[in-house]
């Protein structure tokens, strides 16, 4: 290892950690042609591919960029922060593993929405809504009936919209007394 003060390439490691979540090892070290320390850290480096926007650039994928768009999505919703960092990290490993050079955004986002889908109903629509581009109320419509024909296990369609969707007749008022 070069050393940063004096360009020495001789130097001792003092003191050797791995990080607290085991991604990177932390390398405490001494110079010896100036007998500064300097640390040094070593992580694995992924190739991940570059993601291709619709309007054709291309940029290198970017797992915060995903937690971003989620963390958007299930605003003033019943989800942790540890599970949308949980979810990201699930994408970008399927993304890594497939061994592309490029992918489009698109895909990107189709791989996010199933386990985005099962973890919160509402926040999935949200987010479809922007990889989809829903352009009117029709593809939120289109999106609702395909949830509703579907038995996820969660049963809280209400706040999807199918109150609004046959109205509220079914809906019955408690009586008020004296009226």
């Amino acid at each position: 290892m070069r050393c940063p003060f004096c360009a020495a390439s001789e130097d001792k490691v003092i003191v050797t950690r791995v990080s607290k979540d085991g991604t990177e090892i932390r390398r405490r070290r001494e110079c010896e042609g100036c007998d500064r320390r300097f640390t040094t850290y070593e992580r694995i480096e992924e190739s991940m591919p570059l993601v291709v926007k619709s309007d054709g650039r291309r940029e290198p994928f970017d797992r915060a960029k995903i937690e971003r768009g989620l963390q958007a999505s299930v605003a003033k919703r019943p989800v942790a922060r540890d599970q949308i960092a949980k979810l990201a990290l699930e994408v970008e490993r399927e993304i890594g593993e497939i061994g592309l050079a490029e992918i489009p955004a698109r895909d990107v986002g189709e791989r996010v929405l199933p386990r985005l889908k099962a973890l919160d109903q509402v926040a999935y629509v949200r987010f479809a809504s922007i990889y989809r581009d829903f352009r009117d109320i029709a593809g939120f419509e289109k999106e609702l009936a395909a949830i509703r024909g579907e038995d996820t296990g969660r049963h809280e369609l209400t706040e999807l919209g199918s109150d609004c969707a046959g109205g509220l007749d079914h809906v019955t008022r408690p009586a008020r007394p004296g009226v």
